[in-house]
């Protein structure tokens, strides 16, 4: 008798696609990968009711989910509205506590609300959070993995990120997460499973360990 799959729905960080999990492979024998994408927010959106809309992409129950970054954000809010059988966030945050501060001073003065759309839709400007300081590799994966870019979408998802509430962790979320990452640093982060060497984009530069230890964390527990 064969074995069921495990559908594994994969959500991508702000403004990247799905090409970012193009090198993640599972034994297709036991897993059947999906790709979520990015959908433009409805005006005045709630990050409640943009999770309630991704779920109408989901056709399987008990699934994994796995969020990248902002995408991992997502996921919790996803993961209250349908059963799962594993939650993975990845170079991400359990709740608003792991936010760095210059995020939360984002919040307190609002600042979001007044960057200008044009600096906004550049999102060149945050790949060298993501991608480093080499800015040719910059450029290069900007292009190939950063295209979902609208402004209305980043202002949207930008405003998501700094606002974001949570302050309970899910409990049983499993939580990766690089040890040189610089958009959520590590010092701000507890409870995870530390990638050595890992940074904000290791899901396309470390995923040699995912597709290593991703089928145990998924079937284990």
């Amino acid at each position: 008798m064969s074995q069921e799959l495990i559908h594994v729905y994969l959500m991508p960080g702000m403004a990247a696609s799905p090409q970012i999990f193009e090198y993640i492979k599972l034994p297709n024998e036991q897993f059947q990968i999906h790709y979520l994408e990015w959908m433009l927010p409805i005006e005045n959106e709630t990050l409640k009711a943009y999770a309630l809309r991704m779920n109408q992409h989901i056709h399987h129950d008990q699934i994994v989910l796995l969020g990248v970054s902002f995408g991992g954000i997502l996921v919790q809010e996803m993961s209250r509205h349908i059963k799962v059988k594993k939650l993975i966030i990845v170079s991400s945050v359990k709740s608003s506590s792991e936010l760095p501060k210059r995020f939360l001073l984002l919040k307190w003065t609002r600042a979001y609300k007044l960057l200008p759309t044009k600096w906004i839709s550049n999102i060149k400007l945050f790949s060298k959070y993501a991608f480093g300081e080499n800015v040719q590799r910059r450029l290069d994966l900007y292009k190939r993995y950063l295209s979902f870019n609208q402004p209305e979408y980043l202002k949207w998802a930008i405003e998501q990120l700094v606002c974001w509430k949570q302050q309970e962790v899910i409990p049983k979320i499993v939580h990766i997460h690089g040890d040189h990452d610089h958009v959520f640093p590590i010092k701000h982060i507890s409870d995870c499973m530390t990638i050595k060497g890992g940074t904000h984009v290791m899901i396309i530069n470390k995923f040699r360990w995912f597709n290593t230890h991703l089928p145990t964390i998924i079937l284990e527990g």
